[in-house]
């Protein structure tokens, strides 16, 4: 049997792969069954981790709601992006979002089941309001980091106090779409997920 030439091999170590669909973000109650998907990771040898991001209310109007507070880029920018840096970590990154607290929490029982191992949350509104939120988090019992676009100590002070904050990992805030960056390296970190350079090279080595 012929050995397989290197674009097979380089096919065969790729970890997952993604396809973006920005489009797809629902807040509708009755479409709960359709929570804007953005990637679909799929199982390749070689996965280390699936990683879940959830953005909550207003997060869709991202590039024309108060660009001085959460910035111009819009919530396509921001997935684009997200999904980029988890294939460069070597984490498989499926992107969701809704306007709604059921379709959220029904995201999170869902990730249970699909073999979750690490959920990056910007519950929105929610982060001050929705103890039913939190409760689904602690349910699962799938580790999580919490994330702001903005300095949330800096504005209004009902925005200081977090449902999720002593519950998770970490939080991050105040740095804008890059803060979703430093959540999944710190994921990465934490799960010993391998970057792709490092796989690249094992590819050109032979390792």
């Amino acid at each position: 049997m012929a050995r397989p030439g290197p674009g097979l091999k380089r096919e065969l170590k790729r970890p997952y792969e993604v396809r973006a669909d920005p489009a797809r973000n629902f807040g509708d109650l009755d479409n709960n069954a359709h929570l804007g998907q953005t990637s679909r990771p799929f199982a390749r040898a070689g996965v280390v981790a699936s990683i879940l991001v959830l953005n909550g209310p207003n997060l869709n109007l991202l590039g024309t709601r108060e660009p001085a507070v959460y910035g111009r880029d819009t919530l396509a920018d921001l997935e684009r992006a997200v999904i980029g840096w988890g294939r460069a970590l070597g984490l498989a990154v499926d992107c969701r979002q809704s306007n709604s607290e059921l379709a959220l929490i029904e995201a999170v029982h869902a990730a249970k089941a699909a073999g979750t191992s690490y959920i990056v949350i910007n519950p929105g509104g929610f982060t001050h309001t929705s103890v039913a939120l939190r409760d689904a988090l602690a349910a699962v019992s799938i580790p999580f980091v919490e994330v702001h676009l903005s300095n949330v100590h800096a504005r209004e002070s009902f925005r200081r106090h977090s449902y999720f904050s002593d519950a998770a990992t970490g939080v991050v805030c105040g740095f804008g779409l890059q803060g979703y960056r430093f959540a999944l390296e710190a994921i990465a970190q934490r799960l010993g997920a391998r970057p792709e350079a490092e796989e690249a090279e094992e590819i050109q080595t032979g390792i």
